[in-house]
């Protein structure tokens, strides 16, 4: 089976030629001369308030919060999709989840669901990402780097029930075959069935019993960095996405009774805030292997989360995971890159995940692939000189259900401080100040009815042109 089409195949071949040659090794050495190692750590269900750095201040998140310290904080970093799936695939190919048409999460709803008592029909979305997309390891990949996966993947969900038999399946989709050297737990899986080992991950066998995956993961994220140093010290990228936060909710029994001893507001959940904990504990281990190293002023480290938390107190944002208000989308995300990123900075500037891929690609001299439309913009003119991104708005299409039901099918747009969110069972309209109201709770659709259908126009016309799939009426 042939793994990409011959147009990208041939474009991969050229790219490495015009980096750089190819030394005995068949490393690129363009790229160890010029290149910086990328670590992406993705959260799984991790909300915007839920690190110290962000405001939370019952929870102890140290090494996040000294990445913070070390680099920008952006306050206004958006997931590309209030699930996880579309996220993850737009973030491995900078298309946004519309134009990818990976619009829910891998599992999802029946194809053609409809939710009783309502007369939409949600679109058929794809459930995985297909091989023929070009992804950002591989582009990597084709430019020298050593490039490794850990944790949860969920761009494979495709089983031999489904209609096309002669197409390729899971476990043909995981990362090895997506530009991964090496893949540690990326699999169909939405969340582990266990944190706790045995694990029940079919590529992630425990080593010892009661091992937890966090501290397991982080070791294989350290291994990996290692054996590319040991080959010849080629340029690495590490896509780490945690399983961690994502149900269900387990952590050590000692991190759980320090919580149990603060519940409240800001711990409403003990067991939750212990796994935020465990997480950041397993980060910290990681980035101080990488300073150990002196790889520290070489490696570019990017923080975010796949959507808003699930069962999670989101205060000051409205709603949670599955909706397209600020708690559903509106995540954390952290950047460090010494001697390019001035540290102890914030930024509000919107930013969205296509935006991650942009900047990969910029921070390693690449272009994007030709047969890949970026929907995001590099940010590296932001971290290092704190210009002002050049773009109007960012977009938001959610036509489906989340695994709760709750939510209204609909599409998004934020413009400056002004969020429109357009929905589709009565086309309605609602019209956010989010300067002034980041909780979301007054409609100024009435009040500023041009500016609404404006930002509906502009949201109209965007939807048109990424060809984004439509709920549709039962007849």
């Amino acid at each position: 089976m042939m793994k990409k089409t011959k147009t990208a195949c041939l474009f991969a071949w050229l790219l490495t030629l015009c980096v750089g040659s190819t030394n005995a090794s068949g490393q690129d050495t363009a790229a160890n001369e010029k290149s910086p190692n990328i670590v992406l750590i993705m959260a799984d269900d991790l909300g915007w308030k839920d690190l110290h750095c962000y405001g939370n201040e019952k929870l102890d998140t140290p090494n996040l919060d000294r990445l913070a310290e070390q680099g920008l904080l952006f306050t206004d970093a958006y997931s590309a999709a209030p699930v996880c799936t579309p996220t993850r695939a737009a973030l491995m190919t900078g298309e946004s989840p519309a134009r990818l048409n990976i619009t829910n999460h891998a599992g999802g709803h029946p194809p053609n669901f409809q939710k009783p008592g309502t007369d939409l029909i949600t679109p058929i979305w794809l459930r995985h990402l297909p091989l023929e997309r070009v992804t950002l390891a591989e582009q990597l990949k084709a430019a020298g780097y050593a490039t490794g996966f850990v944790g949860k993947w969920h761009l494979s969900h495709r089983n031999r029930s489904d209609s096309d038999q002669d197409q390729p399946m899971e476990p043909e989709l995981r990362p090895e075959h997506q530009g991964f050297d090496i893949n540690i737990g990326g699999c169909r899986f939405g969340g582990p069935p266990s944190y706790f080992s045995p694990y029940g991950i079919p590529n992630l066998e425990g080593k010892t019993d009661g091992e937890y995956l966090p501290d397991r993961s982080a070791d294989e994220c350290i291994r990996f960095i290692e054996s590319a140093q040991a080959d010849g010290n080629r340029p690495f990228f590490l896509c780490w996405w945690n399983y961690s936060v994502h149900y269900p909710f387990q952590a050590p029994d000692d991190l759980i009774a320090k919580y149990e001893a603060r519940k409240g507001p800001g711990v409403e959940n003990p067991t939750y805030a212990a796994m935020i904990e465990g997480m950041d504990r397993s980060i910290g281990k990681v980035i101080k292997a990488i300073d150990r190293k002196g790889l520290g002023e070489d490696t570019l480290v990017i923080f975010t989360s796949d959507n808003g938390p699930f069962a999670a107190n989101v205060q000051p944002l409205r709603a949670e995971k599955g909706y397209l208000y600020e708690g559903g989308i509106r995540v954390p995300m952290i950047v460090r890159w010494r001697g390019h990123v001035r540290p102890s900075k914030q930024t509000s500037t919107p930013a969205i995940t296509m935006d991650i891929h942009a900047t990969i690609l910029d921070a390693a001299q690449l272009e994007a692939d030709p047969s890949n439309t970026p929907d995001g913009i590099s940010l590296l003119p932001l971290l290092e000189n704190e210009s002002e991104l050049k773009r109007d708005s960012i977009y938001f299409h959610y036509p489906n259900y989340a695994f709760h039901k709750q939510n209204r099918l609909g599409s998004a747009i934020r413009s400056g401080d002004y969020k429109l969110i357009l929905y589709y069972d009565d086309d309605s309209i609602e019209l956010y100040d989010l300067a002034n109201d980041i909780s979301e709770s007054q409609n100024l659709a009435k009040e500023m009815p041009e500016k609404a259908e404006r930002l509906r126009s502009e949201l109209q016309a965007w939807l048109k042109k990424t060809n984004a799939s439509q709920p549709q009426r039962a007849r």
